[in-house]
C-alpha cells in the first residue's frame, strides 16, 4: 500500500461498562452505506490519527472517550484506493447519541451481539483484541 495514495483513517471500539454488569460496545449505523460500523473516519489535513478517532468518535456518537491501547489497524480497498483504518480501545466518559445524516443510529451491545451485528467480517476481530486488550 503506497503512502502517498491510501486513504488514511482512524476509529475506536467504543466501550462502557454495562449496567448490568460486563461490557457493551458501541456500533453504527451509516444510513449512506447500510450498514453497522465502528466509528470511525478520515483524517484532515495536518491531523494525527488518535486525535481523529477522537475527533470522528465524538462526531458520530456524541461520546467523549479516552483513548486506551491501540488495536490492529485494518487495510482494504474503497473506491479504487487503498485504506488504512487505525484503531483504539476507547472507553466512553460522557456525551449522549444525537442522529445525523452520517450516522442515524447507535446501539450498545455485548461483545457477541457486536460481533454478529457488524456489517463487515474484517471489523469482528477487532471485538476480539479490545477485549483482549482490557484483559
Amino acid at each position: 500500500m503506497s503512502e502517498e495514495t491510501a486513504v488514511k483513517a482512524a476509529g475506536t471500539v467504543l466501550w462502557r461498562r454495562a449496567p448490568h454488569g460486563g461490557l457493551e460496545v458501541a456500533l453504527v449505523h451509516r444510513p449512506r452505506y447500510d450498514d453497522w460500523s465502528l466509528p470511525k473516519g478520515k483524517l484532515k489535513h495536518g491531523e494525527d490519527f488518535a486525535a481523529a478517532a477522537r475527533r470522528e468518535t465524538a462526531e458520530e456518537t456524541g461520546m467523549e472517550c479516552v483513548l486506551g491501547s491501540p488495536l490492529p489497524a485494518t487495510y482494504y480497498w474503497t473506491a479504487g484506493r487503498p485504506k488504512e483504518v487505525r484503531y483504539w480501545a476507547a472507553e466512553a466518559v460522557g456525551g449522549a447519541f444525537a442522529p445525523s445524516r452520517e450516522v442515524d443510529r447507535m446501539v450498545w451491545l455485548p461483545p457477541a451481539e457486536a460481533r454478529r451485528r457488524l456489517t463487515h467480517p474484517r471489523d469482528t476481530s477487532l471485538i476480539t483484541a479490545l477485549l483482549s486488550a482490557l484483559g
